[in-house]
């Protein structure tokens, strides 16, 4: 099946891609700063395939030309970034470095490889405020944080690498992420976290901290913020649907990935509670800076061109990402 590149494969996502990679039939190297991803994830992917990995920074330039000499790949899958918004407000610089600039080495790389294709971890946040909902891909792209303008500006050199150079690439946008691997073998492991799921599971176990809503006067159905959440293993679908069909010579695109739902945080709280069976604690906060009342995805686009659909409920993506919790803190006790 050849040899797949994925950067930040150590990752929440990153890990779910690789594990899907090699359910069908890829070899992969893993190329990641650890940063933000573990070896003990690395360590734990390569029971179920064939798996490399170098650990190395993209904004070295030299740490991913050698991976280049030292691998033959046939295409690259990216989701070596920062992705916190809100530091990225605070430390826009650490955002652009690493992003955008880390992302030009890899390209230049690519370039000097001969490797030609490349899917791409991009965002809704490169929307920025929805005009309207649900957002298809002709909505303006604006984004109104660092992090949403490092994705965009990613999306654009894209296009313009295909132009003059041929690099062809699938651009993933990307609502919210959401669950875990089935089978348990990988899942959200972020510190610190601020996703709204594993929080609200968190505060289920002892110790564990009063969960915080932030903002209870949105216009929605009963004021807080609608999300559209997708389950992980659905997303690392995608990638291989996107992989295929760049192997299969398509042209270079972009795609939303969401369900064309949106499930309010309040409703998202309560389905915790039902899954863990367990009243959790909450403070209700002010708004946060920055978070638009609603997004919610079209995904009409990725299921007529990939063939893609979501398959798993928001119910199911909390039941695993709470097993997989429950597996996390005793593997952090037993450290």
């Amino acid at each position: 099946m050849g040899k797949i590149l994925v950067t930040g494969g150590a990752g929440y996502i990153g890990s779910h891609c690789v594990l899907a990679l090699l359910e069908n039939g890829y070899e992969v190297v893993i190329f990641d700063n650890l940063s933000t991803g573990h070896i003990e994830t690395v360590e734990k992917l390569k029971k179920y395939g064939h798996v490399d990995f170098v650990k190395g920074d993209l904004q070295n330039l030299s740490d991913i030309k050698s991976l280049f000499n030292l691998y033959k790949t046939d295409a690259v899958i990216h989701f070596a970034a920062f992705s916190q918004v809100g530091e990225s407000v605070k430390n826009p610089q650490k955002y652009y470095m690493n992003n955008v600039c880390g992302t030009l080495n890899l390209l230049s790389a690519m370039l000097e490889a001969g490797v030609k294709k490349i899917v791409f971890s991009s965002t809704a946040a490169t929307y920025g405020e929805p005009e309207y909902i649900p957002i298809d891909e002709k909505h303006p792209q604006n984004p109104i944080n660092p992090y949403g303008q490092t994705k965009l500006m990613i999306e654009k050199i894209m296009d313009d690498y295909d132009k003059a150079y041929g690099l062809k690439s699938v651009r993933l946008r990307y609502f919210n992420v959401a669950g875990a691997d089935s089978q348990g073998r990988v899942g959200e492991w972020h510190e610190p976290e601020t996703h709204l799921i594993p929080n609200i599971l968190k505060s289920t176990f002892s110790g564990g901290q009063t969960f915080k809503m932030f903002g209870t006067d949105y216009d929605t159905k009963d004021g807080t913020c609608v999300r559209d959440y997708i389950n992980v293993e659905d997303l690392a679908q995608a990638h291989l649907l996107a992989l295929d069909y760049l192997n299969k010579g398509g042209e270079t695109n972009y795609f939303n990935l969401g369900t064309n739902d949106g499930n309010t945080v309040k409703e998202v709280f309560s389905a915790c509670e039902k899954v863990t069976g367990q009243n959790i604690p909450v403070d209700i906060c002010p708004r946060r800076e920055g978070d638009p009342a609603s997004l919610v995805a079209d995904n009409t686009k990725a299921k007529s061109v990939l063939g893609w659909k979501a398959q798993n409920s928001l119910e199911y993506s909390i039941e695993k990402a709470y097993v997989w919790e429950k597996t996390l803190q005793k593997e952090l006790i037993n450290a």
